[in-house]
Order: structure tokens, then sequence, then C-alpha cells
């Protein structure tokens, strides 16, 4: 899968800047290049060291193309694990295409999308779980998302699964040869050993697919529903947790019919927040597809924001428990907004008699801080400060669940007391799928071609 010819890709932005890299890869990158760029120091390109940096200008016959500053990393010690050559040139987009499309002239071919990082992978540069992770990282946009990738960059979750798929694949093997060895009725193989094992590798798979709600929604951003009955300020409360005026408030009550979503960034953790219709008994068709909507990402939703003020505070209680009942998972806080049309007198009782209420006014901005400590206080970040290995990738999720089916068919067997060659077969289809996650096994061309697609040219 790996060619020899040399790519060539803008790695920085695409656009105007102060400068702009444009990288090539490939066995005759050095070679290429050479004849290219002139040296102020008269320096021939092929001559230098790896890991150098050269000033100088692109010239080709009498034309000048940008005075730049060429890196040059030599094979195996790059990004790549080839020759590489990164042109610092100016940022204009004139510049920037002039001295790509010579480079084609010379021929260099455009690099298709994460060919770099494909040829990091093929190379043994990375593992495929790294690879992947090089794809997060240029996404995180929260501090929570850039530690998942930093620590699934420095092998996470491989150093997670290797020593368990060595001890699996030493066991293995043993059950292997007493396969040839079937008639002499020997055993190679320590069936207490390789039970504790499994059980071992069951317990580890089972917190790593746990931990994928989680990494997820760290990922890509944990999803709270704003909910609660026409004009007790849902909107409003969008609209100051946002800082600007995103939705649009009105006394008129089923202003909001669609869904309003935006994202928040609290303390390292990005929220996104879901506006919906108010709850009420409506014979308005557009509002009732609205309702129906808020109920929907009320369920998709990992946290749901229930807004009351105190014209709707009668029956509270018997709305907590309706919620709390028809979404027995979710974590649901109560919000009494409006408060500071309220008596301190009034707020103390309520304080009493309804534990756990959150006071605050969307409108003054008070107690929005609470709010967001209460809401950041909910997600568990420890994991992330203990550097444990967290699943944000929906492809190992998958992974981790089909070795789970195939080490618990193991295990099963073992207490069946089937013969080894039965649940031979499911030792090595769990082995299969912890080694696709990590690229140990041999992975399909179009899988790959799916994950590195998903990556900018230049990466």
């Amino acid at each position: 899968m790996i060619n020899n010819d040399t790519i060539i890709a803008l790695a920085t932005p695409s656009g105007v800047g102060a400068i702009a890299i444009i990288r090539l890869s490939g066995k005759n990158a050095i070679s290429i290049c050479a004849p290219l760029f002139k040296s102020i120091n008269g320096k021939d390109l092929n001559k230098q060291k790896s890991h150098t940096l050269h000033l100088g200008h692109i010239i080709e016959k009498s034309k000048v193309y940008d005075q730049v500053l060429v890196s040059v990393f030599k094979n195996p010690h790059s990004y790549t694990g080839e020759n590489v050559i990164e042109i610092s040139c100016h940022g204009s987009t004139f510049i920037q295409q002039e001295i790509i499309q010579l480079f084609l002239k010379k021929g260099c071919r455009m690099a298709n999308n994460g060919e770099f990082t494909m040829r990091a992978f093929l190379n043994g540069k990375m593992d495929l779980s790294q690879a992947e992770a090089v794809a997060d990282l240029i996404a995180s946009n929260s501090e929570a998302s850039h530690q998942m990738a930093i620590q699934q960059m420095r092998g996470g979750i491989a150093n997670e699964l290797t020593a368990l798929r060595q001890q699996l694949l030493e066991f293995a093997s043993l059950i292997e040869l007493e396969l040839d060895f079937a008639g002499e009725d020997v055993a190679f193989a320590d069936r207490t050993k390789f039970t504790t094992l499994v059980a071992q590798i069951i317990t580890i798979l089972k917190r790593l697919i746990d931990s994928f709600a989680y990494g997820n929604a760290m990922k890509n951003g944990i999803p709270v529903a704003i909910i609660g009955q026409p004009n007790v300020g849902k909107s409003t409360l969008l609209n100051t947790l946002l800082n600007e005026e995103r939705a649009i408030v009105s006394e008129i009550a089923g202003t909001t019919r669609d869904t309003i979503e935006d994202e928040v960034i609290i303390e390292g953790v990005a929220f996104r927040f879901i506006d919906t219709a108010g709850l009420r008994e409506t014979k308005d068709i557009v509002e009732n597809i609205g309702i129906q909507k808020a109920y929907e990402k009320a369920e998709k939703a990992q946290l749901i924001l229930f807004l009351s003020d105190l014209k709707t505070m009668e029956d509270i209680q018997s709305k907590i428990e309706e919620l709390t009942k028809k979404y027995p998972n979710k974590r649901i806080i109560t919000i009494l907004n409006k408060v500071d049309l309220l008596s301190n007198t009034t707020i103390t009782k309520l304080k009493t008699q309804i534990p756990n209420l959150v006071f605050l006014s969307a409108k003054e901005k008070t107690g929005i801080d609470a709010l967001k400590k209460q809401l950041t206080s909910l997600v568990n970040k420890g994991a992330l400060s203990a550097n444990e290995t967290i699943v944000s990738n929906s492809r190992h999720f998958e992974a981790l669940n089909n070795a789970l089916e195939s080490i618990t068919a193991v295990q099963d067997g073992i207490q069946a007391n089937i013969p080894s060659d039965l649940f031979a077969i499911d030792i090595r289809e769990c082995l299969r799928h912890l080694g696709s996650i990590t690229g140990e096994f041999d992975v399909d061309k179009d899988i790959l071609g799916t994950i590195f697609s998903s990556f900018c040219i230049g990466k």
C-alpha cells in the first residue's frame, strides 16, 4: 500500500497568513527540492543532515518564487518515516499555489486526505489508534477533548491492551499446540491461569466500553436539554449561557417552536445546550411538533435542565417525579428562574421545601456561575486527571464490543468444559478484534481509506 511516489500538500490552513508550510514526503522529496532551492550560503540540499533548517529562495531558471525556509528530515527519522521536506514560505495564496504547481511539474503529486499520517502508520511510526488520535487532536476544541487526544497519541489504549494481548497470544499458542497432540491427551495451557486471564480481560474490556459514553460526550460536547413550560425563561437562559442573543425571547407563549443548539466551553468541557419548545397542551400543529422534538432532545441528552418559575411551581414535585420516571438514567437539574422577582423569605421557604433546587435569574445573570459549577461537578473529570484510558472513537468501541463477545464465549466454553478446539476459534477472533484497534493485525484497505479520508489534506 506504500507508494514510492513523492506527495505534496499545504500543511497549514488554506488562505492568507503570515507564513504557509508546504510539505513533501517520499523517497525523492529532497532530490526534487534540491535543484529548485538556492541557499543563501550556497549549500547543496542533498548533502545536508537531517533535522536542519536552510534559508534561501525557490527558483526555477530566472524566476524567483519566494524567499523560504526549508526543513530537511531524512528517513526514517521523520513524521512519515520517509524523506520529508517542509517549505515555509510567505502566506500569499498566490505564492502557495505557484510553489505547489512548480513541484507538481517536477514529479510530485498532490497528497490525498490524511496520506502523510497513513504513511506514518504504514511505515511503523505510529499504530492505528495513534494515527486516528492525530485527527482528534486537530479537531479538539476543549481542554477535555485535547487531553483525550494527547493521551491516545501517547499510546493510551494500545498500552492498555498490549500486555493482555501478549498473554492471550501465549495461551492461544499453547492451546493450538494441544490440538496438534489431541490424540495423546496432553495439556500445555494451565486452565486455572487461563480462566483468571479471561476474567481479567473481560473486566478491562467492560471498563473501556463503559468509558465510551463519557469519552464520546467529551469529544463532541455534552448535550444538555433545557426544558420546561412556556415563558419560564428557557431561551433567556440559553442566551445568557452563550453570552449572545441566540434565541428569540418573547412574552408570547410558544415563541420557540424548534430546537436551538449552541456550544459553550465551561472549565475545559464542551457543553451543547439545546433550547426547546415550551411543554404544554396545545392545538397548534406546528407547536406540537416542536414539543415532540423537545422530548426527543431530552431523550438523547446526557443532562436535563428543568426550568420553572413561581407561576409554574404549584405541581413542580409531580413534574420532577414524572421526568425522573420518564428519564431514569438522566441527570436532571431543577432550576427556579426569575428569583429577582421573589422575596428572600419566599426563596428561604422554597429551599426548605425542595432540596437541590437551583435558584437563578437568567435575565439578571445571577446564579449562573453556581449553575455552571453544578454542571461541571456532574462531569467525571477524574478519569482525565488520573490519565486513565478513555475510549472516544466509535471504531474502537465497536471492536471492543466484538472482542468482549468473543472472549465471553471463551469464558462460557471453559465453564462448560468444552474441548479446546471449540473455543480456540473465539480466542483468535478476540485477538483479531483487539489487533484491529492498533492495526497489529492486517487491516482492510477500505477501512484505512475510510479512517484517513476524514483527515485534512496536509496531514
